[in-house]
């Protein structure tokens, strides 16, 4: 199957030019960088190598005081779409070669302790307030991400893995798979001996 016949007018030329530039000279190893861009706790941001985003993208690495650095960290050749956010308080992990549509929303953290043992969050406390939950979040290589995905704390997504749009990803997916809806499931996955995606 061949590339996707490309176009531009005259000004997205330049604007594209001007993000090239700007990117080269702030951001040493990416590709390419649409402004705006949102970077919060960028000592803790580990671009990898060849990144490219969309416009609107935010990339949040944020410690807690007294506690460890957090990590957030891309491989080579990842690819965002406008208006990603990624948050990591503790930390998460993004491989080689990943491709993310537009509006995915991936996190480590959320406010509040709902279950599991010890003290739970109390609905009285403001949500702000709330202690922290937070658990890693890993993304294999070559994973596709749809439009508007949203990844929850603890979640590991295996290499080559595809998450259809829209869906909330609460529970880890493996290898080779895709996985649609709301909480995620697994409807697919790839035979290697017959070559071939198959119903599960």
């Amino acid at each position: 199957m061949g590339e996707i016949e490309r176009k531009w007018s005259l000004a997205e030329i330049i604007r594209l030019g001007f993000w090239t530039l700007r990117s080269r000279l702030f951001f040493r190893g990416v590709r390419l960088i649409r402004f705006p861009i949102y970077l919060r706790g960028k000592e803790y941001i580990d671009l990898g190598h060849g990144l490219t985003t969309g416009t609107g993208c935010r990339l949040e690495a944020m410690r807690i005081k007294g506690e460890d650095k957090p990590v957030l960290r891309f491989g080579d050749r990842v690819q965002l779409n406008d208006h990603v956010h990624i948050c990591a308080l503790k930390s998460v992990v993004i491989g080689n070669d990943v491709l993310m549509a537009s509006n995915v929303y991936i996190s480590d953290n959320s406010h509040g302790i709902y279950k599991g043992p010890g003290q739970q969050s109390s609905p009285e406390e403001r949500p702000l307030d709330r202690s922290y939950h937070r658990a890693d979040v890993e993304i294999g290589d070559r994973v596709w991400l749809g439009e508007g995905v949203i990844v929850m704390p603890g979640v590991t997504i295996g290499s080559g893995s595809v998450i259809g749009a829209h869906s909330v990803v609460n529970r880890s997916i493996p290898s080779d798979c895709i996985a649609v809806g709301s909480p995620a499931k697994i409807i697919k996955k790839y035979n290697h001996t017959l070559d071939k995606w198959e119903a599960v």
